[in-house]
């Protein structure tokens, strides 16, 4: 394996693969706040959308094994220039399609695209933070959620001033294209040696993951929950306006930006199982608020606080797993088959319950899931620290969140 530069060069590298991070959010939290423009265009109805908002996941969990070989191929560089411009233009697709079929397939080639962009500027970023010396996983994952604060932000401006999303969309993707290819000439180059194997298709979870893994099941299932049904939540459970409705998926977006710029000082200090905890408990806490909220203001102030609750848990999880024993780079990828899979059904199992029930019943399960870190936090103990894990460089999944969500 080959890299460039020196110690001037590797820091360098940390703020190119920190602007990687940063585009990649954008394009998550531009569609986020689209959500509800998308499900009227297309005519779908709660249970609808949750089916289609279970194809990003899908589309990624397919996809990621071939983002793997492309960077054994290609080098990391070269294939985060391939896939990265890939994800930020399939931000148009979702809002073509005409239909619930069309609105599936959409959303399955977002995924994918997101998942393979996501693979690589991992592996970029993990190596870039072992070559410093120190963590920067957690900011990485900042830089994400910034990301993701600034898409939302456009698109809660967008929504307010009643922009069609086609447009919205087509101008987001032409810059962030263009800021994502440039921010790729910075990043890492990371090579195969000769004699280093072609990485393997798929990684099952050893068991020892598997407890790490629920850790971070509970933690993605409510991410991707509030991401992507805060908006309609407030649209509908509560009548706000377009705008307003996209205010929530901003405040979750801000709040996760702040704590994971803090995390690595807060787990320093409180080591990862407290941290979870108590993260565990602000996480509920949030939950509660929303399923009570008859205001949208109490909304907004629990969707704030899930989101400060979970944001540096799959971080930790992931570091965890690397310190479980045995092959690091099989556990890691084991909890994110896991992480992924949550991914996969959260939209559905939301959209599925909404409409039996109602949002409130459904943000009823998040909240359990949420006060379900308190009680699996101790999965993980052991090991020091909590950082970001020593992985190897290649693994078959990345150490980060559910595709278009936070990294």
């Amino acid at each position: 394996m080959s890299v460039g530069g020196g110690r001037r060069g590797i820091r360098r590298a940390r703020y190119a693969v920190a602007a990687v991070f940063a585009v990649h959010g954008a394009v998550a939290g531009s569609f986020a706040t689209r959500v509800p423009w998308i499900q009227d265009h297309a005519s779908v109805g709660a249970a609808q959308l949750g089916l289609a908002l279970a194809f990003p996941a899908f589309g990624a969990s397919v996809a990621m094994p071939m983002a793997s070989r492309i960077g054994h191929r290609l080098g990391s560089r070269a294939a985060l220039r391939l896939l990265l411009p890939l994800w930020t233009l399939s931000l148009v697709l979702p809002a073509l399609a005409t239909g619930p079929a069309l609105l599936c397939a959409a959303l399955a080639v977002y995924g994918a695209t997101s998942g393979m962009a996501d693979v690589v500027m991992n592996a970029i970023g993990v190596e870039t933070e072992n070559r410093l010396g120190r963590s920067i996983m957690s900011s990485l994952h900042g830089w994400w959620s910034t990301g993701a604060l600034v898409g939302s932000a456009a698109g809660m401006l967008a929504a307010h001033l009643g922009t069609d999303a086609r447009l919205h969309h087509v101008l987001a993707s032409a810059v962030l294209t263009v800021l994502g290819l440039a921010a790729c000439r910075g990043v890492l180059d990371l090579r195969a040696g000769a004699d280093e194997v072609a990485p393997p298709r798929f990684a099952l979870p050893p068991a020892a993951a598997l407890l790490i893994g629920a850790v971070g099941f509970c933690a993605v299932f409510a991410e991707g929950a509030s991401l992507d049904w805060s908006a309609v939540y407030l649209r509908e459970h509560l009548g706000t306006s377009a705008g307003l409705a996209a205010a929530s998926t901003t405040g979750f977006a801000l709040t996760m930006a702040l704590a994971r710029f803090a995390g690595d000082r807060v787990v320093d200090r409180l080591g990862p199982v407290r941290t979870v905890r108590w993260g565990g408990a602000v996480a509920t806490v949030g939950g509660l608020l929303v399923v009570l909220a008859r205001q949208p203001v109490t909304a907004l102030a629990g969707f704030a606080l899930l989101g400060l609750g979970i944001a540096v848990v799959v971080p930790l999880a992931f570091a965890a797993a690397g310190r479980s024993g045995g092959d690091p780079a099989r556990s890691i990828a084991g909890v994110a088959t896991v992480t992924y899979t949550s991914g996969l059904v959260a939209p559905s199992v939301i959209g599925g319950l909404a409409d039996l029930t109602s949002l409130a019943v459904s943000f009823a399960l998040v909240t359990a899931l949420a006060a379900g870190l308190t009680v699996c936090a101790g999965a993980l103990r052991g090991g020091p620290g909590g950082g970001a894990p020593r992985a190897p460089t290649r693994t078959t999944a990345p150490a980060a969140r559910a595709p278009g969500r936070e990294a």
